[in-house]
């Protein structure tokens, strides 16, 4: 019985501390969003007085990277994804139950790989000391935080298999 408990509490603290990050990530998310939408403002009123914003398309892009990449462990979360239903309604429970659990396996298995290439890209960036275009920012740490977010999805999938009915966050 004591296992069974202490088993309870460190699933209970494993999905708390997997809810923190990924409402970090979505609050960096909207930061990335914030960014974007000021860069271009402020780039298309400088603009006019001959003042552009030097760099603006470098950090639009990191931003857009960073932004769609944290935005997605959120996303799987609460489901947000676009689905088509209307076949896999049709099956019974047991088919419904298999095919939605080799379909998560199956996207644990996609993010894992995309995680790793984005490691291992971010690896061959470093090396190779590559820079944004016009700041001259370095750009490796980009597919690292796209490789972690990676892999919080795969963490928000894995809870969803294991889990199936149950919310692990509430939009």
């Amino acid at each position: 019985m004591q296992e069974h408990t202490t088993a309870n509490k460190f699933s209970a603290g494993y999905l708390k501390a997997l809810r923190v990050v990924i409402y970090a990530l979505v609050i960096a998310s909207g930061i990335g969003v914030f960014i974007m939408i000021l860069t271009t403002c402020a780039d298309v009123v400088l603009r006019r007085f001959g003042y552009p914003v030097i760099g603006a398309y470098d950090i639009v892009k990191i931003a857009g990277a960073l932004t769609l990449a944290s935005a997605m462990p959120y996303t799987t979360a609460v489901k947000g994804h676009v689905a088509i239903e209307y076949f896999f309604h049709k099956f019974n429970r047991t088919t419904r139950i298999v095919v939605d659990s080799i379909l998560r396996i199956m996207s644990m298995v996609l993010f894992s790989f995309l995680s790793w290439r984005s490691v291992l890209y971010g690896n061959e960036l470093l090396h190779n000391n590559q820079v944004t275009q016009t700041l001259q920012m370095p750009v490796f740490w980009v597919p690292y935080v796209i490789g972690f977010c990676c892999v919080m999805v795969v963490l928000v999938i894995g809870f969803n298999l294991i889990h199936p009915g149950r919310e692990m966050i509430k939009p």
